[in-house]
């Protein structure tokens, strides 16, 4: 060890040969879990075409594009569409393997019905996978706008909607071991704005974690899909303001004064901030969804975008003073506020 002499004559001890060490020990560590994790989660199930997954919400958007990336694959896929119309795009764009079925999540005797209909088609091999896709964002507003319906709406579909569609498929899927997926989103973190789709989404998160601690007793995994931001027909400026208009108009005079028509305006300018240049490639949560589905080792969660692992996730763990904070700083403020 070196030694170093004070201006007394002590002897002092240097520390700094085994700081170097420890860090670079640790540096060390860190390549090989991350090495490790690489190799692992590059094992792929076998025998990916005798496999049949079903996937809820492919009329449009994630679940739309996974149906396709997944036939493309060579899948078995059954597609739950609430169109016709949907249905019938989704069927010329894909193989014949490719069938579809009408599904509306908020309702029992449609989830029995299509349930009925994948038992059909999967036989003794079982459900490889469920994709819990099927949701809404809208209305997306501050609480004091909304009604207790506007809560109900988007927790039917929601959280309401996948629980009911688990339930009925999962001995499909543990008589084939197999996997299930829930979209949840980075909302289901950080509750940044009003509305039912905050909380539906922490409720996906409570119902998969639970879920997951259950099943891993058969041989299922679950897991979690949490997206930033991206651009659906959901997320469409039109749609999402549209939303918010119809939500202001039906708040009542009080309301509408404490907050003034100029916190409107801003309201929807704020959304703006979300958006990246990657918003647009969807392909970021479907490739994740795709690898929860046919990964050996698939992971209990998956951040797609960015935003997501850059800012949001890492807010999520900061004291709430500071995320209350930077919310305040960063939102339109009522015009009656104090």
């Amino acid at each position: 060890m070196k030694i170093h002499r004070s201006a007394r004559g002590k002897v002092l001890p240097c520390v700094s040969v085994p700081c170097k060490a420890m860090w670079l020990h640790l540096a060390v560590l860190v390549g090989l879990f991350y090495l490790l994790r690489w190799y692992r989660e590059r094992q792929v199930v076998s025998h990916l075409r005798d496999k049949f997954v079903f996937i809820t919400g492919c009329d449009s958007g994630f679940g739309n594009l996974l149906a396709r990336q997944l036939d493309l694959r060579g899948l078995r896929v059954l597609a739950g569409c609430l169109t016709e119309q949907g249905a019938e795009q989704l069927r010329s764009q894909t193989s014949d393997r490719l069938q579809t079925v009408i599904l509306d999540v908020t309702k029992t005797e449609s989830v029995a019905a299509a349930t009925e209909w994948v038992k059909e088609r999967v036989g003794d091999r079982g459900l490889w996978g469920l994709v819990n896709n099927a949701g809404i964002c809208t209305p997306m507003a501050p609480n004091q706008w909304l009604t207790k319906q506007d809560f109900v709406k988007i927790l039917e579909v929601n959280l309401l909607g996948v629980i009911d569609v688990t339930l009925n498929v999962l001995p499909l899927v543990r008589k084939a071991r197999g996997r299930v997926v829930n979209v949840s989103s980075v909302m289901g973190r950080l509750a940044l704005f009003g509305g039912g789709y905050c909380m539906s989404k922490y409720g996906v998160e409570a119902f998969s974690d639970s879920l997951r601690r259950e099943l891993c007793y058969f041989g299922v995994k679950v897991a979690m899909i949490e997206p930033g931001y991206f651009l659906t027909n959901m997320t469409q400026d039109e749609v999402f303001n549209g939303n918010v208009q119809a939500s202001w108009d039906h708040a009542s005079p009080e309301i509408q004064e404490l907050y003034g028509d100029n916190f409107l305006a801003d309201f929807m300018k704020a959304t703006d901030f979300l958006k990246a240049p990657w918003a647009g490639n969807l392909s970021l949560v479907t490739d994740c969804m795709e690898h929860a589905l046919t990964a050996c080792h698939p992971r209990s969660r998956y951040s797609a975008g960015w935003d997501a692992k850059l800012l949001y996730l890492p807010m999520s763990y900061l004291p709430s003073f500071l995320v209350d904070l930077m919310m305040y700083w960063c939102s339109p403020l009522p015009a009656k506020a104090l």
